[in-house]
């Protein structure tokens, strides 16, 4: 595995020092000459070995003309379904006998050791936006699908250097704890906890579509009949088994996703002959993949001559186009993981502040070797499965690493790839079933312990009360993911993920921040920056190339119609592949020529795809703004304290034993 990491670190490495020198020759130049793309960057081998080869590879016509649907087996996969929910059922009657306080529910009872709550957190990042949804972009999109993860590995030195010992030093249950400590605690409780609630929002709806989609490949039942019976074992996890079921769910399910990613990983490099070098060559010189990116990504109808599409997989622009939608991405996923609720909520479940840091140095070298495997298996299926037939199955590319398992498993024999697909769709939906637990409990916290407890009944709820609003607006809040989930279902979740992110990142992150170290820092910049960059990070995506814009999608296919009919006038016979094309894009543009986006809009206002590098800063500025303009010396004399407790936990609950 040390020559693999080597390999694929020196060839995204090559690949950025391309894209670093040739911003401006992204995706939008493709009748460039191929020299002029950096050819040699990210895969020498292939031109100093076998050019011949190479040519004729890109000559052929490519091998899946019909792309291939995925089918798990019944036979298979129902018998291990049901054994990961009965194990993950039996942790939750387990736990549910240990959870009698609101403090049991919500960090079960601070008792969790720092490896464990390593292992946990790591389980809550090797969700479906890992697993699914990155292996889905990178066998799309090539490079860029490899952005989130090295944002998301790199975001939590931001949380061991600067969140993780203060916030679990200085807090109780959940973020609204931390803010409202030396502030006004009504008001600021009150917009944390619908901070809270929309970043866990977007995070839900993404995980919630990748437990629909797996439930749909393992019983064959409807996605919408799927959401609603993961929706109703997520509420349970919750409702019964708390935080204590939550973090051993994501315990186990967290060493059976790792076990599961490496053996998918060493069957893509047995393809290669475990050569990194043959590995990149197989993707440069893949028909299938240039078939895609010349006409999928680029919208070119006939090949530009001269260009290299397969090298053009391999490097950055296809996904995120523009040098800055990749630093406002990279600017989202490192700091918004330090403002995302239930991560901070994880370092109430520690008892100590030096637990607290191994927890987060746990799961940097687990999450770290993760993502390594998630390149491989998306590189590996768009080889091995091909682009074609991931788009066919899902547009997001969800089922990437799905149908890799069972092609590559099918390789050996048909019941070994029957096998392997139901024991990763297993795995990937414990996953998920963990995740959206600890979502649906950060969110429910929000509600219950800082609205209800705090903001209606003023601090004055006995133990039972406390408990008892828990676990109804975990009800609500699972409900309301459920019908989220049903209206998601085409959107990929790595991207709804960093979307979450960048939302974190523009409204608590710089609240946290502030409230921990800024002497002067108050209510009114509690607020102001809460609001300011939770509302500018979604207004901003709303008006963004996120949205669906119709007349965009007219355009790009009446480009399709004048080329192909270009070719027919100048006497050329059109295959029948591209006659295909040219009836779908006349087709799309009569569909597409009037609409317009969710919000009336022709052609998005903000070009980035990200708004991190525009909410952030105006979180930052907003929160700075409305301190300065409303000074508090309450808050000032307050500082000292909160202080002293950060930095040595003065005054935190006595753990309980797990």
């Amino acid at each position: 595995m040390r020559k693999w990491i080597a390999g694929i670190t020196l060839a995204l490495s090559l690949g950025s020092f391309a894209f670093a020198e040739e911003p401006a020759k992204a995706p939008a130049a493709p009748g460039a000459p191929a020299a002029a793309t950096a050819p040699a960057a990210t895969a020498p081998a292939p031109a100093a070995t076998a050019p011949a080869a190479t040519d004729a590879a890109k000559m052929a016509t490519p091998a899946s003309a019909e792309p291939k649907k995925i089918k798990a087996n019944p036979m298979v996969t129902i018998p291990i379904f049901l054994i990961i929910i009965g194990v993950t059922m039996a942790v939750v009657v387990w736990s549910a006998k240990r959870t009698k306080s609101a403090a049991d529910f919500y960090t079960a009872g601070g008792g969790i050791t720092g490896t464990q709550n390593g292992w946990a957190i790591a389980g809550d990042y090797m969700s479906a936006a890992s697993f699914l949804g990155i292996s889905g972009i990178i066998s799309l999109y090539g490079y860029d699908g490899f952005m989130y993860s090295v944002g998301w590995l790199v975001a939590y030195i931001t949380v061991l250097l600067i969140v993780a010992e203060p916030c679990r030093n200085a807090g109780k249950y959940t973020l609204g704890d931390i803010l409202s400590f030396r502030t006004e605690p009504k008001p600021v409780r009150a917009v944390a906890a619908l901070s809270t609630v929309t970043v866990s929002t977007f995070y839900l709806t993404a995980q919630m579509v990748g437990a629909g989609k797996l439930m749909q490949l393992l019983i064959g039942i409807p996605y919408k009949f799927a959401i609603i019976g993961v929706g109703i074992l997520m509420v349970g996890y919750v409702v019964f088994g708390g935080m204590t079921a939550t973090t051993w769910v994501q315990i186990i399910k967290a060493g059976l996703l790792m076990s599961g990613a490496f053996l998918l990983s060493i069957l893509v490099g047995l393809k290669s002959g475990m050569s990194p070098f043959q590995f990149f060559t197989d993707i440069a010189t893949s028909p299938n993949i240039i078939e895609h990116v010349q006409k999928v990504v680029l919208k070119d109808p006939v090949a530009v001559a001269g260009f290299d599409y397969g090298q053009r997989f391999l490097e950055p622009g296809l996904f995120l186009k523009q040098p800055l939608d990749q630093i406002s991405l990279g600017m989202a996923l490192v700091l918004g993981t330090a403002g995302m609720p239930h991560i901070l909520m994880r370092f109430f479940t520690v008892p100590t502040a030096q637990a607290a840091r191994k927890s987060v140095i746990v799961a940097m070298f687990i999450i770290g070797s993760f993502y390594i495997l998630t390149t491989l298996l998306g590189f590996g299926a768009a080889i091995h499965v091909t682009p074609q037939a991931i788009s066919k199955v899902g547009k997001g590319g969800n089922m990437a690493a799905m149908m890799l398992a069972q092609q590559l498993g099918g390789d050996i024999s048909p019941f070994i790839g029957d096998l392997l697909l139901a024991f990763l769709c297993a795995v990937a939906f414990a996953t998920i079933l963990a995740v959206v637990s600890g979502l649906v409990l950060a969110a429910s916290a929000a509600i219950a312990h800082d609205i209800y407890v705090n903001v209606i009944k003023d601090g004055h709820a006995d133990q039972h009360e406390q408990v008892m609003a828990a676990r109804i607006t975990s009800l609500c809040v699972g409900a309301a993911g459920i019908v989220i989930g049903i209206a998601a279902e085409n959107q990929n979740v790595a991207h709804l993920v960093a979307l979450a992110f960048a939302v974190a990142s523009s409204g608590n992150l710089p609240v946290v921040v502030m409230s921990l170290f800024w002497r002067k820092f108050n209510t009114a910049g509690v607020i102001s920056g809460l609001v300011v960059g939770t509302v500018a990070a979604i207004a901003l995506v709303m008006i963004s190339p996120n949205m669906t814009y119709p007349k965009k999608v007219a355009a790009d296919a009446q480009k399709v119609v004048t080329v192909l009919e270009k070719k027919q006038a100048d006497g050329a016979v059109l295959t029948e592949k591209e006659m295909k094309d040219l009836d779908k894009a006349k087709a799309d543009y009569e569909k597409n020529k009037d609409g317009k986006s969710m919000l009336g809009l022709d052609a998005p206002l903000f070009p980035l795809k990200n708004p991190g590098i525009i909410s952030i800063p105006l979180g930052f500025l907003a929160a700075i703004i409305g301190c300065l303009a409303f000074p508090s010396r309450r808050s000032e004399e307050m500082f000292d304290e909160i202080y002293v407790r950060q930095n040595t936990g003065i005054g935190m609950a006595k753990a309980v034993d797990h």
